[in-house]
């Protein structure tokens, strides 16, 4: 194990996932209402996981997919962000003893991993950050790309979990319905600027 490559790896791992997205959106979301978060964070940890590692063993063999294979991740992806963001928006709206903490409607863990599977595996910008991206930086560790893709999972791991539980500090603001609002309607404007990006991408 290289350790100057493995910080390397970390730190280009935490670099491209620590932007705010729909994923770290909706994992923030279960953090504050405590709800499935250690099942939500491990399915992104290790969705990121397979798909880093499938970035530094297969890069070429993906790349060579792609040109059909991107068109049907963004036209999937920007569907379920709109349908994402109409539902935060809805929520925002609704009445303010449902966005109380410990009330409103909650999900099983099954919907709740279906919905974080789908905003990750969706999502075509996850597969450029994780896949081409980090793939591609790997190449320059020849012989080491062991050492890069432990630290770039370790990074993943190390995001996901302190997004997800630091969120509890977050919890006493959002004990007052006003912040549950806030937090909707900024999720639901963030579901709408990726699903136009993703549009303007085709």
């Amino acid at each position: 194990m290289n350790i100057s490559i493995y910080v390397t790896g970390l730190m280009m791992g935490l670099s491209l996932i620590v932007a705010i997205g729909a994923q770290n959106a909706f994992i923030l979301r279960q953090g504050l209402r405590n709800e499935h978060v250690f099942a939500v964070c491990l399915a992104c940890a290790l969705s990121d996981a397979v798909l880093i590692v499938s970035g530094v063993t297969s890069l070429q063999q993906i790349a060579t997919l792609s040109p059909w294979l991107d068109p049907v991740m963004r036209c999937g992806g920007t569907a379920f962000l709109i349908w994402y963001g109409a539902k935060s928006l809805y929520s925002a709206f609704r009445s303010s003893g449902a966005l109380a903490v410990g009330e409103g409607k909650s999900s099983s863990c099954k919907q709740t991993i279906a919905t974080c599977l789908v905003l990750t595996w969706l999502n075509p910008h996850v597969y450029l950050d994780t896949v081409v991206l980090l793939g591609t930086i790997s190449t320059r560790f020849p012989g080491q790309q062991v050492s890069f893709t432990a630290g770039a999972v370790t990074g993943s791991f190390l995001f996901f979990f302190s997004l997800g539980y630091g969120a509890r500090w977050l919890r006493p603001i959002f004990t007052r319905p006003s912040s549950w609002r806030i937090l909707e309607t900024i999720i639901a404007l963030t579901m709408g600027l990726i699903a136009l990006k993703l549009l303007n991408g085709m």
